[in-house]
């Protein structure tokens, strides 16, 4: 058996040898997306999108716990649209896509494929929106976007994805800000709870935030690797949409102002955090909340006398209360389908054989630690209820634990460079506010602006490139 677990496993890439081709490997070996003739695009298979079907749902959830209202907008946006807010095309025309024919014949007006929606939902809430009585509107999508991207990798950035795109109008700035933070607050809740990753929370620099928006705010992730991910955004627009877009309404003293507008979301994305946050050599590792199997039966031994009769209806009481897979199949080796588990981050595998069966017992084995635990069959829904839970924490506070070892305090230039050279991963450093400083940071090291955090720490007292008085601390690192 370990021989075959040996072999197994060599067909994917060493995780701290090439990190980029180890994380394609889980994708396809992993069995949760594909590539396509469409280049830059993928395909989603069914266990991919059953992860995405679970950030889904747990997301949806909180919004409408939140008051959000889905709805569905046009993917073609007309040319015109898109011209109104002129910071906003210019930030998107380079990621474009444009239908300029339609059945054989020249559009009148190019209409481009959406890259985000904040010009659809501006045009319609103009129509839609009389009076103070009717705000606020909170609004949220889920669909596909496209972005005419150059490097694409899976989840990550592909030239199409799967999002949700949230956009709210409100009578005033402080409910709109408010709104802003709240829709970041969950996406915390739903990266932290439910996909078992730490966040950094702050505000995006003046370079770094959307196009159009007045504010940025950010949940920022890191990686095996050290590198940060954006994980979730959340815009306050204040009225730069609604005085193009001429969203007004009569307020509770009969004069006309203009609403204030927020917008926000998170993508597919998330599922190359989840990858690159949890996976390690032996493929995938999946935290049970979002695991699309949380349990996997292996029967050992199925031709044997009552094992599969076992299995079956171990599966039947388990499948009540969890997400069960029994997998039966006789053509492969037990070491292999063991393996074939561990590559898809199952969180528990069941082992049962005739012995067990013989003692009333069943082994659990841990996809997070390796560790193997036999309980009795009698309390089997308790003892893998408390194990999930278990797994989900500890997935967790790993992550914590490396976010901690890779976060590193930078006071001058040089020891900057060292830092992000030697040991990648976050960089504390006190900034000038000078976006010459920070394009020189992203010259000299390839780093970006992660965020503002809204933790403030007083490092120095002055800019890590240029020596003058600082008093606003930023997060740096390299980037996917």
């Amino acid at each position: 058996m370990m021989n075959e677990n040996k072999d197994y496993v060599k067909e994917i890439t060493n995780i701290e040898e090439d990190f980029a081709k180890w994380y394609t490997d889980i994708v396809i070996k992993a069995d949760l997306a594909d590539y396509t003739d469409t280049k830059g695009c993928i395909a989603i298979k069914p266990y991919g999108y059953a992860i995405w079907e679970n950030i889904q749902k747990y997301t949806d959830e909180k919004f409408k716990n939140s008051g959000v209202k889905n709805l569905y907008m046009p993917l073609l946006i007309p040319e015109n649209l898109l011209e109104k807010e002129k910071s906003h095309v210019e930030g998107f025309a380079p990621e474009v896509a444009w239908v300029t024919r339609g059945g054989g014949e020249e559009l009148d007006e190019k209409l481009c494929i959406r890259p985000t929606s904040e010009t659809m939902f501006s045009t319609m809430y103009s129509k839609w929106l009389k009076s103070w009585r009717d705000l606020p509107f909170v609004y949220n999508q889920w669909c596909n976007v496209l972005r005419w991207e150059k490097e694409t990798r899976p989840f990550l950035r592909s030239r199409e994805f799967l999002w949700q795109e949230g956009h709210t109008i409100h009578e005033t700035a402080e409910e709109a800000e408010k709104r802003t933070m709240q829709m970041l607050d969950i996406y915390q809740e739903v990266i932290e709870e439910l996909l078992a990753i730490p966040v950094l929370k702050g505000r995006k620099t003046e370079k770094e935030k959307f196009a159009g928006a007045e504010a940025t705010y950010t949940v920022e992730t890191l990686m095996h690797d050290g590198r940060a991910l954006q994980a979730g955004t959340s815009h306050y627009f204040g009225q730069n949409f609604t005085k193009p877009f001429n969203i007004k309404f009569q307020n509770k003293d009969g004069k006309e102002e203009y609403a204030y507008q927020t917008s926000w979301g998170i993508s597919t994305r998330l599922i190359g955090a989840v990858i690159m946050a949890h996976g390690d050599n032996r493929g995938l590792k999946l935290p049970p909340k979002v695991a699309p199997i949380q349990v996997v039966i292996v029967p050992v031994a199925l031709h044997k006398e009552g094992v599969r009769e076992k299995a079956q209806e171990l599966y039947s009481k388990l499948n009540l209360k969890f997400r069960v897979e029994l997998d039966v199949r006789e053509q492969y080796s037990n070491g292999y389908r063991f393996n074939d588990w561990e590559m898809r981050g199952v969180p528990i595998r069941l082992e049962i054989g005739p012995r067990d069966i013989e003692n009333n017992q069943a082994v659990l084995v841990r996809r997070d630690t390796g560790e193997k635990i036999t309980v009795s069959i009698e309390t089997i829904s308790e003892n893998i209820n408390q194990l999930l839970d278990n797994i989900q924490k500890n997935m967790y506070n790993e992550c914590v634990k490396r976010n901690k070892e890779k976060t590193s305090i930078a006071v001058n230039l040089d020891e900057f460079i060292r830092i992000i050279n030697e040991k990648q991963g976050y960089i504390k450093t006190m900034w000038c506010g000078s976006e010459e400083c920070e394009n020189k940071i992203k010259e000299l090291t390839g780093a970006h602006s992660r965020c503002i955090p809204f933790k403030k720490e007083h490092i120095s007292n002055s800019c890590i490139v240029c020596g003058k008085p600082a008093n606003t601390m930023v997060v740096w690192g390299r980037q996917y």
